[in-house]
Order: structure tokens, then sequence, then C-alpha cells
């Protein structure tokens, strides 16, 4: 069975796509929201808890807003510390990203296990963009968190996803999908993303599909399979804003 987690002012929670650092709601509000969000993932079994540093995703927030170049964003506040969360809590090993844009996407997840947000260790995290430019673009951002690093984790590829994927030989923990498709055909690349990386699933993976509200209409086939138990133990559509995300336990 499908689970929705709901925040009450879903579709009045509106940021601006240019403006992303600006605090739009009391932070008490933005966590409060986000902590039902990951209680409701408990309870599905998707999570074993709720517990993050707060602290720590605030220094994220803090260096991403003053070291990253971001010409726009979807990803609101409430939206990036979901995925903060979710990435300190499960602490995946291995953490894929499909389609980060210019890395606002990657960090989002990545920081949890690089720079200032860091609290635990991760083998390997890579970001996957189609656009030169823009992979170009995230690399350099993402770079700014190497801080010296020589064992640093992170990678940003200037892939295609679907042939990435299909070549992985490894374990991926957590798969996490925002790309576009060819000739506006939009979010219904999750499905061939998936089906791309299904053979690097394991029993626990998580694959996070961002735009489940915004996109669902383009997300129909996607939507079914990660909500079949037959091939999913679990998925909830998480709603904190409006764009949403889709979080499916293999």
């Amino acid at each position: 069975m499908t689970i929705f987690y709901e925040a009450a002012d879903w579709r009045q929670y509106k940021m601006s796509w240019h403006d992303p650092h600006r605090q739009i709601e009391p932070l008490e509000r933005e966590i409060a929201v986000v902590d039902a969000g990951l209680a409701a993932l408990v309870e599905a079994g998707v999570l074993p808890h709720i517990v993050y540093d707060h602290a720590r995703l605030l220094a994220h927030r803090a260096a991403v807003a003053e070291q990253f170049e971001i010409p726009w964003t979807a990803i609101s506040h409430r939206m990036q510390r979901l995925l903060y969360a979710i990435n300190a809590i499960r602490q995946p090993r291995v953490m894929v990203a499909v389609g980060i844009f210019c890395g606002n996407t990657f960090i989002s997840n990545a920081g949890a296990a690089i720079g200032p947000g860091a609290c635990y260790r991760a083998e390997r995290l890579t970001g996957l963009e189609i656009r030169p430019a823009e992979a170009d673009r995230a690399r350099r951002n993402v770079e700014r968190f190497r801080d010296g690093d020589e064992r640093f984790p992170a990678e940003i590829l200037g892939r295609d996803g679907i042939g990435w994927l299909q070549d992985y030989t490894d374990a991926i923990d957590l798969l996490y999908l925002d790309a576009d498709g060819p000739r506006d055909s939009g979010k219904s690349i999750y499905l061939d993303l998936l089906t791309a990386g299904w053979h690097a699933l394991r029993p626990g993976s998580l694959v996070l599909a961002h735009n489940s509200v915004n996109a669902a209409h383009t997300m129909t086939d996607y939507l079914a399979t990660v909500r079949d138990p037959a091939r999913f133990r679990q998925s909830v559509n998480m709603i904190v804003d409006d764009q949403g995300l889709e979080v499916a336990l293999f």
C-alpha cells in the first residue's frame, strides 16, 4: 500500500527558484514539517529513526549559499532538509544522483557525507549530468567542499545516466533521480533510469525521485513500479512542498 505524507500547507508553501536561500517560514515550522515526514518514513519501515544533527544541516546550508553557483533551483529548504536527513540517517556507502544540473540536488544528498554538514564517511558519491556545461559547473561547486581531502569520495561525471547505470557493477545504496528525458518526455525517463540501475539495487536500497507531485502525470509508469509490492517493499510520497519526493525502499 502506497503511503502519502502531506504537509497541511504544501500548496501555500512557495519558494522563489531564483532566490533559493531566502528563508520563507520560521525554522521551527520547517523542522516540524520535515520531522513529521521522517516519522512517516519510520512508521512505513523505510527509516530506522528520525535523528539527525540539525546544526550540521544549517552549516551545510550556509556553505552551499556561500560557495555554490546556483542559477536557479526547485529544491526548497524543506526538500533540502528532507534529502539531507534521509542521507544522514541511512548513511549510504554508495550514493548516485542522476540529473544534478548545477550540483545543488547532488549536494543536498551528499552533504551528509562531505563538507561542513558531514556526519559519516561515504565510499562513493557520484553525480551524473548529461549537459557538459552544467556538469562542469556542478564539478566546480562540489570541489569547493573538498577542503584538502585526498580521499574525497565525490565525483561529478558528464555522462548519460542510462548508459552509466547499465555499465555500473557495484551496489547502489541510495539512487536519486532528478533527470529530464529528451524531446519533452520529462520525468518519464525515471523508469528507464530505474531499469538501467535495477541490477545495482540490494535489499534495503533507497530510490528517491524528485517531482512526485508536480510531474506525477509523466511519472505514471515509474510510480506504478515502485508502488508495486512485488517489486519494492514500500514507497512513500513525501509532499512537503509543491515538487514532492517519492521515497521507495527496495
